[in-house]
């Protein structure tokens, strides 16, 4: 006898939409970097390694967080799983290229070593956890390869979480640069924690389902 899966409550579709619609609009906000004469805000433009690494780094980001809510979409695996195998590989390119080249960025960082080693991190991880993502899909191992996306979708809604904590720190009583630094973690290691958090939630809940199907 199959276990059956408890359907999304209406505070999980509410939470997926709302992810979903920032990723898209954050995704199309950074395509502008693709426009000839678009310039980088001030701060961004004091990177080092702005040009060519920004509109590179913008672009395959943006891909990976345009695509990622459709592979979350379980009617587009069960129907359509080509297209689901095609857009996976177009969310792997997307978020390995912006690994890197957010790699490249980070040690051009204005604001110093702190934001180095906070926006370097997040590119290592992001960078690992898709690579992972997709070595245990290309060995159908389909349980992990989930945890896996979960993971690496939650680094790369980093992109959305950092342009949240922006505005917020320009009216904070600190200086911008410090806010930064410290954004440099926050944009990410909360997104990760939460991730976590709900797969070890949804583990406890199957393992809990698998034992009840044995009694």
């Amino acid at each position: 006898m199959k276990q059956r899966l408890s359907r999304p409550t209406v505070l999980q579709r509410g939470l997926f939409a709302l992810g979903a619609l920032l990723s898209v609009a954050i995704a199309l906000v950074s395509y502008r970097y693709l426009v000839p004469g678009v310039l980088a805000p001030e701060g961004v433009a004091a990177n080092g390694f702005v040009m060519p690494w920004l509109p590179m780094h913008a672009t395959a980001a943006a891909t990976a967080l345009l695509v990622a809510p459709l592979q979350f979409r379980a009617r587009l695996r069960a129907r359509r799983p080509g297209v689901h195998r095609w857009l996976g590989r177009l969310y792997v390119t997307g978020c390995l290229i912006g690994a890197v080249t957010g790699l490249v960025l980070a040690f051009g960082a204005s604001t110093g070593p702190i934001s180095t080693l906070g926006f370097g991190a997040l590119a290592l991880v992001w960078g690992v956890a898709t690579a992972r993502a997709w070595r245990l899909a290309r060995r159908r191992d389909f349980v992990a390869h989930r945890e896996w996306m979960i993971r690496s979708f939650a680094l790369t809604f980093a992109a959305v979480t950092l342009r949240l904590y922006l505005p917020i720190a320009q009216l904070l009583p600190v200086e911008f640069d410090d806010a930064y630094r410290a954004i440099s973690f926050l944009c990410w290691v909360p997104n990760l924690v939460v991730a976590e958090a709900y797969l070890r939630r949804r583990r406890r809940a199957r393992d809990a389902g698998g034992a009840q199907l044995a009694t």
